[in-house]
C-alpha cells in the first residue's frame, strides 16, 4: 500500500536536469553568470521541489561538471559540459 505519490524531483539527476533547464531559460548577466535566486526560486516555488531536493540536484549538477558554483554561492555558470546539454 502506498500512502503518497512519488516526488518528481527526489532523483538528484532529474532535479539537476530541471535546474539546467531553468538556468538555460534564464538570461545570464556579466560573463555568463546566473544569479542563484533565478534558479532556486522557480525550482522551489514553481516546480514544488523541497530544499533537500533542490540542494541534491544542484550538488549533482556541480559534481557532474555541468554547473560551476561561485565560492560566494551567489551565482552559477554553465561549464562547457553543461552547455553541451543544450547544444
Amino acid at each position: 500500500m502506498k500512502y503518497s505519490s512519488p516526488r518528481p524531483w527526489a532523483d538528484p539527476e532529474a532535479a539537476a536536469r530541471k535546474l539546467l533547464e531553468i538556468a538555460n531559460a534564464t538570461e545570464a548577466i556579466q560573463e555568463g553568470r546566473i544569479h542563484i535566486e533565478k534558479i532556486n526560486g522557480p525550482m522551489l516555488f514553481k516546480e514544488g521541489a523541497t530544499p533537500a531536493e533542490y540542494s541534491a540536484g544542484l550538488r549533482y549538477a556541480i559534481d557532474k561538471g555541468w554547473l560551476w558554483l561561485h565560492e560566494s554561492g551567489t551565482f552559477v555558470k554553465f561549464t562547457p559540459a553543461g552547455a553541451k546539454q543544450f547544444a
